[in-house]
């Protein structure tokens, strides 16, 4: 039987961030699962289905009525691409920021390595500094005050 490796990022998004069904991680993240995700605020949460339900508890926690929406997705070989959009209301404390119950919109990029009907490696590049903006955390371009 031949696994839709859409499904299984499909089911990352879905389930996992928008259900809050950390069992999920369990089923579909290799062990060993890489998670590279390179901007300014989010910590190392660690590697295979433990750092991905530490991220979404940590996430979810911050927003609990997080809600990310699947815009595109595009499968070639073993990768996946996801464009998606979430939204949610700030109102529980991220890694120290206190709640500031703001309403935000930030869009990203995901890229799925699935092998063996399991995500082996995952990239995410994400509109951190909107998504601080919106919080009002980070001052605004001197050129978008204008």
């Amino acid at each position: 039987m031949s696994v839709d490796i859409r499904e299984i990022a499909r089911r990352d998004r879905e389930e996992l961030w928008n259900k809050g069904d950390l069992s999920v991680a369990d089923e579909i993240i290799a062990p060993n699962c890489v998670h590279h995700i390179n901007d300014p605020i989010t910590p190392a949460l660690g590697t295979g289905p433990e750092g991905a339900k530490k991220a979404v508890s940590t996430y979810r926690h911050a927003f609990p009525d997080l809600h990310i929406t699947i815009e595109d997705m595009i499968a070639e070989g073993d990768r996946v691409v996801v464009r998606w959009t979430s939204r949610g209301t700030h109102n529980g404390e991220l890694m120290g920021f206190p709640p500031t119950h703001m309403k935000i919109t930030v869009t990203g990029i995901d890229i799925y390595r699935i092998a063996e009907g399991r995500i082996q490696e995952f990239w995410l590049n994400w509109d951190t500094m909107g998504f601080m903006q919106q919080l009002g955390l980070e001052p605004l371009p001197a050129r978008a005050m204008a």
